[in-house]
């Protein structure tokens, strides 16, 4: 791969480059009982990064497909593809869009994107770590990151919940998600 030192970094070379799919994981965490956590992914996606010159100018969209959600448990996964959830018939997309990258610190930067659930755009931050370029051992260009954030989920309509007899709900309104994955140069 060819790379270049930016800043301490040894970075992709400009271009564009499109999500690894094979090894990239599209994951959230949600609180669930207010006792325990429910973890889950989505199964397709796809998604490309256009590194700039500039690395600070450089810009990223993904698209998932909401009805592709997957927590392990057939009934759960089919009650937030409906509709008291992500409604993924009716809004088969989830999608982001870069609009700026407004720092770094070291191996971290910080970018600013339009987040769409369920037709409803709100503005999001994320937590971008470099995770380093390289060859892999069949000769293709990688470069790997972690991504992290924390929406509500209730900004976006997801707002159904289930009171419980002990206080407290069923869903928690916050969830993290976290994208571990690698990018590959477009052809």
């Amino acid at each position: 791969m060819t790379t270049r030192t930016w800043e301490d970094l040894q970075l992709p070379a400009p271009g564009t480059f499109n999500l690894d799919a094979a090894h990239t994981r599209i994951g959230f965490v949600v609180k669930h009982m207010m006792v325990s956590k429910v973890r889950g992914h989505f199964d397709q996606f796809s998604g490309s990064v256009t590194v700039a010159e500039n690395p600070l100018e450089s810009s990223a969209e993904l698209t998932i497909n909401a009805g592709s959600i997957s927590t392990g448990v057939a009934d759960r996964d089919g009650h937030l593809r409906g509709d008291d959830f992500l409604a993924a018939e009716k809004f088969p997309e989830i999608t982001f869009r870069s609009t700026r990258v407004v720092g770094h610190s070291g191996d971290e930067f910080t970018v600013v994107g339009d987040l769409t659930v369920r037709d409803v755009t709100k503005q999001v931050e994320l937590t971008v770590e470099y995770g380093g370029a390289g060859t892999n051992p069949w000769g293709q260009s990688v470069w790997g990151f972690s991504i992290t954030t924390e929406i509500d989920r209730e900004e976006f309509g997801l707002t159904w919940n289930q009171t419980l007899e002990t206080g407290g709900v069923l869903v928690g309104k916050k969830i993290k998600i976290e994208i571990e994955g690698e990018a590959n140069p477009a052809a």
